[in-house]
């Protein structure tokens, strides 16, 4: 292998390794998201205990909108991950196709349509729990104190 050859099968790679970078700044993100939920469930669990019923009902409501947060958060982490190692076996399967001179076009193609299919779908679970958090906070202000906008 001639050293142009090896330049030329970095400079493919570098793309990969830079969505990696990006996704795990995004997982960091949500898995920040995910720890205040489960923080925040756990201190809402403790306060259900000796509340009046308008209160206990306003708590259970919450607690249940938490639980919904947990696991599209959950499925979000998800599917970031497996983005991470599609870019992961596209990379080597970027550095084996030159280093090899394998004809592997098509898995190289169907692994970044994977790859870039999953981060869609983790982003949009992402923003729907963005969208679910924002329903919690609703329960916690008074009706006239917030727009549905």
């Amino acid at each position: 292998m001639l050293l142009t050859d090896l330049i030329t099968m970095l400079q493919l790679s570098i793309g990969p390794v830079i969505l990696i970078s990006g996704v795990g700044l995004i997982l960091l993100s949500m898995t920040n998201r995910l720890g205040r939920v489960v923080d925040r469930s756990r201190l809402l669990s403790r306060d259900l205990n000796g509340t009046l019923d308008t209160d206990r009902i306003r708590i259970l409501a919450q607690l249940r909108i938490f639980s919904s947060r947990a696991n599209i958060i959950r499925a979000s982490i998800a599917l970031a991950i497996l983005s991470i190692l599609l870019a992961s076996l596209l990379i080597i399967s970027l550095f084996l196709g030159t280093l090899l001179k394998m004809g592997i076009a098509a898995l190289i193609v169907i692994l970044f349509i994977l790859c870039m299919l999953s981060l869609v779908f983790s982003l949009i679970l992402f923003l729907v729990d963005i969208n679910l958090s924002l329903k919690a906070l609703w329960l916690d202000i008074p009706p006239e104190g917030h727009s549905d906008a």
